[in-house]
């Protein structure tokens, strides 16, 4: 990673993510009465724990309002879920008065317009390759591993490594 790129990601405090597109494939999946189902990986998951363990905040911001997503971020212990939300941007700047936080502090990823503003603002983006707005969204990283195939825990790593706190 490019100097640069290693300064932004060492200041992070706080990482807020999507989840439609970075930690799901961005499908929909239904029973045949109607059910709806995400998929989600343990990768993620344990890019979360990493994260917390470190230190740092992180945080959920969707535009869906979504019972698995709200399941999956009880059992991560994820204080900071905001579901249903078409103002992420509103969001992220509350995030900053209650962790007292510059942009500079703070991460973001996403995959599509509804990202857009946030990762305007963030002091260090990324987006998994799936992105179908990637001219659009100009992250600072474009992750290898696709959404719902640990796109997370990718830019996970890269912060604590970045900050020292991995031997990945």
């Amino acid at each position: 990673m490019n100097p640069a790129l290693i300064s932004k990601a060492k200041k992070i405090k706080l990482v807020i993510t999507d989840i439609d597109g970075v930690w799901t494939d961005a499908k929909m999946y239904y029973s045949a009465d109607g059910m709806a189902f995400k998929a989600f990986s343990y990768y993620d998951g344990m890019g979360v724990s990493l994260l917390k363990k470190a230190g740092l905040h992180v945080a959920i911001i969707t535009g869906e309002f979504s019972k698995e997503v709200e399941v999956r971020a009880k059992k991560l212990n994820i204080e900071d879920v905001y579901l249903g939300e078409s103002n992420k941007l509103s969001i992220l700047e509350k995030l900053l008065v209650k962790y007292e936080l510059t942009t500079d502090e703070v991460a973001y990823i996403g995959d599509d317009i509804n990202d857009y503003e946030c990762m305007q603002v963030a002091g260090f983006t990324a987006a998994p390759p799936n992105t179908p707005v990637f001219s659009m969204l100009s992250p600072d990283i474009l992750l290898t591993r696709r959404g719902g195939d640990g796109a997370f825990r990718e830019f996970a790593d890269i912060i604590l490594l970045a900050k020292g706190l991995s031997k990945n």
